[in-house]
This record gives structure tokens, C-alpha cells and sequence, in this order.
């Protein structure tokens, strides 16, 4: 088979960015199939930046570019990572124009959200899913910017009118984001369940139970609910054990100022550094506060047979499995709670790591998706 990958990648990358390139790595090298992958980064520079937002409604550039590639490589199907802002939803428009069956995966909630977390002010918010996105723009919901917002939200026009009539598949990876997305106004039919994959980092070095830290990993943010785990991970009182806090972001400065002595931050990390100090871990806290589309980093701490502690919302229980610990988001007296039940029961966190490496096994091997991909593909060719 014949696969055109389109991403629009980050400028900080992230866990998009990681997918994307995981699932072409795994397309051309266990599936043997022809990958080509056209990538186009969002400018760096301030100037180019806004000028490249002032036609992220639609980008008759990159159509042309996208056109030109399916000409050259003639591929069987396309698969669709991110259009925004570079590549627009001209995109999608140009490989209907060219016949070629599209399949589209939805990493965040930007088709109902501006800002594609629904989320303002810290809380869930859902004001303009399914509806217009005047309230987005009134509210300044991306960058906090009324004018940047104004540009998102006739993107995000555009994208009512064509997602539906050009794509021909849409992937999320929980129940819960699907039926998201079918209140935001996508046709049902075309919108199935398949989860991102990780691969096997190897045998742990010794048990969980035997480990002294847990681990935090991802951008330094509020909508991360890192400062609700500092303050919970204080109130705990785990001494003998430490939290490495992995990542940076926006908040770093003002956590580390005032994080306890047992935390210790060491900013961005390789994948395969964070895979080494994932098996070494005895737990793995992932508090966000918003309707995280998938967690890639829970799977990566189930892969190493590391237990899991996540906020109980939107689609995360599912990611986790049903024998994963949940807490209330931002509850810190909670959390706190279950840290403290958790971390000092080494019998749990033996158990607890049995069953987190049980189900990556059965759910999220490379071997799965790729069978899940091969699936998808065939049901639009």
C-alpha cells in the first residue's frame, strides 16, 4: 500500500509530533508498505508567523503543495495529522480534488474549540461545541489574542464546511472524544476508536516496589494539573520517596521556586532517556485538568510496567484501563490522599505494575496498530 502522510508539525513538539513519525517508522518498516510523509512547520519568526495565521483559513500554497505530492508519489490513501495553521483545511479540499480516500486523526478538540482543549480559565468549557464560535472569539480563546482569535475561528469555519465533505475517515482514540465530536457535529458514521501505540521499552532493571520515585511527565501548565500534584505530593508527606518532574513549560519558574525538597525538576528529556527512567519508576502521576484526547505518556509508563495514578475525566479512565487508580482533578486533598493509600504499599504497586504491563501487551503493542491502521485503510479504499 501506498500511505501520504500530512502533518503540520510544532514548533515545541510534542505528542502529535511523536505519533505522527511513530506511525510512518511503523508503516514502512514492521507493515513494509510505501510511506512518504509531507511535514510543514508553523514559522518561527513573529512576522512570518502572523502572516502565514492571516490565511490559516485556507493556504491555496499548500494546496498546491499537497497536489504536487500526490501527483509525484501517487499513493493509495492519506492520512491526516494536523492542518493547523500552515496547511489549512485546503488541504483536505486538495485530496478530494485528487481522489484519494482520506483518513483524519483528531489529536485535540480544535473542530468544536478554538483553542482545542475545552478549556477557559482552568475549567471545562464546551460554549462553542456545536454551535458557533463567536463565544471563542469574545472570550479570546487562542493565545489570548482577539485578533489571533478572530483568524482561528474562520478556520475554524472552514473546517465545518469541508471536514465532513472531504474526509472520509476520522479517528479518535476513546469513546469519550468521539462522542465529543459528534456533539461538535461530525457525522457518526465516520468517526471509530483506535488507540496510539508505544514501543516495548524492554525488561525493568528490578520491580516497581523496590523503586523510591514517582514520576511526572509533560509540558509545565495548568491544564497538566502539575501544580495540583505539587501541592498534593507536599500534603502527602512521602518521605523517603521523590517526585522527578520531567518537562517544561510556562510554569516552570514559578513551581520550582516553591516545590518541595523531594521534588526535583530536570527539564526535557530524549524518549529514550524518559524510557530509562520510566523503568526505574515506582509510579506515575498524571493529573490534567482537561479532556486529555488520548495520554500517550500513561501508556509509555504502562509499557514499563510502571502503575498509574490519573484524573478521573473525560477519556482518560479509558486510557488507563479499569485496575488504574483515579482521583477527582484538582482536588488536592484527594490526590494527596491516594498518593499517600499508594506509594507506601509495595504489595499495590507490585500488583498494580502486573496489570499496567498486562494491558499494554494487549492493547497498545505496535503489532495492534498496526493491524488496526491496515483496517482503517482498507475500509476507505
Amino acid at each position: 500500500m501506498r500511505i501520504l502522510q500530512i502533518h503540520n508539525s510544532y514548533r515545541q513538539r510534542g505528542g502529535e509530533d511523536t505519533i505522527a513519525e511513530a506511525e510512518a517508522r511503523l508503516l514502512a518498516t514492521a507493515g513494509g508498505h510505501a510511506v512518504e510523509r509531507l511535514i510543514e512547520p508553523n514559522p518561527e519568526r513573529a512576522f512570518a508567523a502572523a502572516a502565514r495565521l492571516a490565511v490559516s483559513a485556507w493556504n491555496p500554497g499548500a494546496a498546491l503543495r499537497v497536489r504536487a505530492k500526490v501527483r509525484e508519489f501517487r499513493p493509495d490513501v492519506a492520512h491526516v495529522h494536523n492542518t493547523w495553521y500552515s496547511l489549512t483545511t485546503s488541504t483536505l479540499w486538495a485530496l478530494r480534488r485528487e481522489g484519494i480516500p482520506t483518513v483524519m486523526t483528531l489529536h485535540n478538540y480544535r473542530y468544536g474549540c478554538l483553542n482545542g482543549q475545552l478549556l477557559r480559565n482552568g475549567l471545562i468549557c464546551e460554549l462553542c461545541l456545536g454551535r458557533s464560535t463567536l463565544p471563542g472569539v469574545r472570550y479570546r480563546c487562542y493565545r489570548e489574542s482577539l485578533p489571533s482569535s478572530a483568524m482561528a475561528g474562520l478556520g475554524s469555519l472552514t473546517a465545518h464546511r469541508s471536514w465532513g465533505r472531504d474526509v472520509d475517515r476520522f479517528v479518535v482514540m476513546t469513546e469519550f472524544a468521539r462522542n465529543r465530536f459528534i456533539a461538535a457535529g461530525l457525522p457518526a458514521d465516520r468517526i471509530v476508536v483506535k488507540a496510539h501505540h508505544v514501543s516495548d521499552p524492554g525488561p525493568r532493571p528490578a520491580e516497581p516496589e523496590l523503586s523510591n520515585h514517582a514520576m511526572f511527565v509533560g509540558r509545565l501548565a495548568a491544564e497538566k494539573g502539575i501544580d495540583v500534584l505539587l501541592e498534593a505530593w507536599r500534603l502527602a508527606g512521602l518521605d523517603g520517596y521523590e517526585l522527578i518532574v520531567v518537562g517544561d513549560g510556562p510554569m516552570r519558574a514559578e513551581l520550582s521556586a516553591r516545590a518541595p525538597r523531594s521534588v526535583r525538576f530536570v527539564g526535557w528529556l530524549p524518549p529514550s532517556e524518559v524510557r530509562q527512567a520510566m523503568l526505574g519508576a515506582r509510579l506515575l502521576a498524571f493529573p490534567s485538568v482537561w479532556y486529555e484526547t488520548f495520554g500517550l505518556v500513561m501508556v509509555e509508563a504502562m509499557a514499563a510496567g510502571v502503575p498509574v495514578l490519573a484524573s478521573d475525566l473525560g477519556g482518560t479512565p479509558e486510557v488507563a484501563g479499569e485496575h488504574a487508580a483515579l482521583a477527582p482533578p484538582g482536588d488536592v486533598a484527594a490526590w494527596a490522599d491516594r498518593l499517600r493509600a499508594i506509594v507506601r504499599d509495595a504489595a499495590a504497586i507490585a500488583r498494580a505494575g502486573r496489570l499496567a504491563r498486562a494491558r499494554y501487551e494487549s492493547e497498545f503493542k505496535p503489532d495492534r496498530a498496526l493491524e488496526r491502521l491496515e483496517s482503517l485503510y482498507a475500509s476507505v479504499l
